[in-house]
């Protein structure tokens, strides 16, 4: 499996961390939960439910099995195959992308585009890509269609998870975002100026920068204000 630089950067640079107090937010069906836990792995707790996305980074220990997981790509600070062996429980249901589902027995593929529903969730894969910026080689760091950004809907709430994405009208155009999770570091995702421009077009009522060693955080807090649009700045490293 092809593994993205900062991965081998952010396992040497950072050291695991113990999962932040949670966020919570009400929705018709219940609280919902949610917890950062390193770089862009986070945990979504709702009623008798825990939904890891790209579980790879930070400290699993005294956190609770997995009922569902999602995984926008297959790079190695998003997969990681010990952890999801860690989170994993009979019944586990595992959503991936093609190209990171090859390396996952058993998970669910979903392409650009797709929608389904699993249980009280409806999750839409939508594109997540680099327009721009490319590796040594001439590749794109995220080549359209290997990976999945994800719209998840539960007791009317919508959360996107951005993945690894440059500005794109695929996520430009979204509608009725509640809580969003935008990334922001180069070369492999964007600045923290462009990173608001694209919440400024799609206006999730909150928006959590994560994916975002080295940025500059309060240049895109800055870049938000007075637009209504909440950016909660917390601890990812």
């Amino acid at each position: 499996m092809r593994i993205l630089p900062i991965a081998l950067f952010l396992g040497a640079a950072l050291s695991a961390q113990a999962p932040r107090p949670a966020d919570q937010f009400q929705t018709a069906a219940g609280v919902l939960k949610i917890t950062p836990i390193q770089h862009a792995s986070l945990l979504i707790q709702v009623p008798d439910q825990a939904v890891y996305i790209d579980p790879a980074m930070g400290d699993y220990d005294g956190l609770p099995r997995a009922d569902m997981i999602l995984l926008t790509h297959a790079h190695g600070d998003h997969l990681n195959a010990k952890t999801l062996d860690q989170l994993r429980k009979p019944g586990t249901q595992i959503v991936a992308p093609e190209a990171a589902a090859k390396s996952v027995s058993g998970a669910i593929v979903m392409r650009n585009g797709e929608t389904k529903t699993m249980g009280r969730w409806t999750i839409e894969a939508v594109a997540m890509y680099n327009a721009k910026r490319k590796r040594p080689d001439g590749g794109f760091f995220h080549p359209k269609g290997e990976g999945n950004a994800y719209v998840l809907t539960y007791g009317g709430k919508r959360i996107l998870i951005a993945g690894d994405t440059e500005d794109i009208p695929e996520i430009r155009t979204l509608k009725n975002v509640d809580v969003a999770f935008v990334p922001m570091n180069l070369p492999y995702t964007m600045t923290p100026q462009e990173a608001a421009e694209l919440v400024l077009a799609f206006k999730p009522k909150v928006v959590y920068p994560y994916h975002s060693l080295g940025a500059d955080l309060p240049a895109f807090e800055k870049a938000l204000a007075g637009s209504g649009v909440e950016a909660r700045i917390r601890n990812w490293y």
